[in-house]
């Protein structure tokens, strides 16, 4: 038995308050949220017993229900719908709207819904900017023919959905990455003897990535100093960062040597996370604080400033990136500190611009740093590489000084 339609009028009147809970929860609400308020305002206004929304996972391979109403029990038994199997993979995999008037007899993937007792299905897929996101369906526990404006109502309240959930998901994820980098980088920097240091970290504007910079003593009373960037961003690049982090720690207490060290890492995440990409230094100071081992998977050269002279790039040998094959010989330079030297650390957020080269940037640094108090030297390097202008790139910097 058919639904009476409403005329288009007075469906596009009742999508303006859809458009209405998309503006609001921009402000207001996380994602489970909006979308608990939003199938309330679908169910009521198509007069359905139950309304879903299941997103892609980030593999997009899975449906996995994330909202539910009238049939709540999806979400608390965690279904998951591979794509093109069942009626909602059917409708994320054609992209489509999707009807099934007999739910008994139409193989669904999903048993919930029969057992539920529904009938008729309607079903639309959430794309927002040209990417899936996800599956928003609608049921009915008694036969029904959706009209023509009923399914062209449902795919316009799926499309203002989905560009919302993007939003909602992007602004989580940026706040989960950023809060999961700040955990790892330290708080403060340790207390160590005949040692003066200074740190900065600054998220991009653009996105968080996954830089960090490690400071830590070993056992054998020697400085281990990290610095790292691993390749892309939000959340996934914070979660590498976080396992790269840990992970070098460990090695760092089984070796002395930056070049073993790293290649322990580089075998760990070749094979547990072979697509994960890094540039890397490590270095250890010696406890007499006289000399630096340094060695670098990739990652751009530290800054060392001698007393009374100019600042200069270490001159230093880049190996391969960590993530590309553990088939090299990595390298160790030894680099004397003075007494007074410093050197300066960071990440290539810092020194690359759209319109300027990393020798520019690396060249600029240089005639920032000098030879003095890490905190003051920090200010001075922000000032002249920042400036007023936020960097797009995450920008991570590390100063240590040996005592005069």
């Amino acid at each position: 038995m058919d639904r009476p339609a409403d005329d288009l009028e007075s469906l596009n009147r009742k999508l303006e308050n859809i458009q209405a809970i998309t503006d609001e929860a921009l402000a207001h609400l996380d994602v489970d949220e909006f979308l608990d308020t939003l199938l309330d305002r679908v169910r009521h206004i198509l007069g359905v017993d139950t309304a879903v929304v299941l997103l892609l996972d980030r593999q997009g391979r899975f449906l996995e229900a994330t909202v539910a109403k009238g049939i709540e029990e999806e979400v608390s038994q965690g279904v998951h719908v591979p794509v093109g199997q069942g009626f909602a993979g059917r409708v994320a995999a054609e992209r489509r709207p999707v009807y099934i008037p007999d739910v008994a007899s139409a193989g669904v993937f999903n048993p919930l819904l029969v057992q539920r007792g529904l009938h008729s299905l309607l079903g639309v897929p959430l794309i927002g900017g040209g990417r899936l996101v996800g599956v928003l369906h609608v049921g009915t526990l008694a036969p029904r023919r959706f009209t023509a404006d009923e399914t062209e109502f449902l795919q316009l309240a799926a499309s203002r959905i989905a560009l919302a959930v993007q939003s909602l998901m992007s602004r989580a994820e940026r706040a989960g990455a950023l809060e999961l980098q700040r955990s790892l980088i330290p708080s403060a920097l340790p207390d160590i003897p005949g040692v003066e240091m200074a740190a900065r970290y600054r998220p991009g504007k653009e996105n968080v990535g996954g830089d960090w910079y490690d400071v830590f003593v070993l056992p054998s009373g020697e400085i281990g100093i990290v610095m790292g960037d691993v390749a892309g961003h939000g959340l996934p690049a914070a979660v590498v960062m976080g396992r790269m982090r840990s992970s070098l720690r460990s090695y760092a207490l089984e070796t002395t040597d930056p070049a073993e060290a790293l290649g322990k890492l580089d075998r760990k995440m070749l094979h547990f996370e072979p697509n994960a990409t890094a540039t890397v230094l490590y270095a250890v100071c010696a406890p007499s604080l006289d000399r630096i081992r340094i060695s670098s998977a990739g990652h751009p050269p530290p800054v060392l400033a001698r007393p009374g002279g100019p600042a200069e790039a270490v001159d230093l040998k880049l190996d391969l990136l960590i993530g590309f094959t553990t088939e090299i010989t990595r390298s160790t330079t030894v680099v004397d500190l003075p007494p007074g030297g410093l050197l300066c650390f960071y990440t290539d957020g810092l020194i690359e611009r759209r319109d300027n080269s990393v020798d520019s940037g690396i060249a600029r640094l240089c005639d920032a740093v000098y030879a003095g108090d890490p905190e003051q030297v920090g200010a001075a390097v922000m000032a002249a590489l920042i400036g007023r202008e936020r960097a797009a790139d995450d920008v991570a910097l590390l100063l240590l000084q040996r005592k005069p």
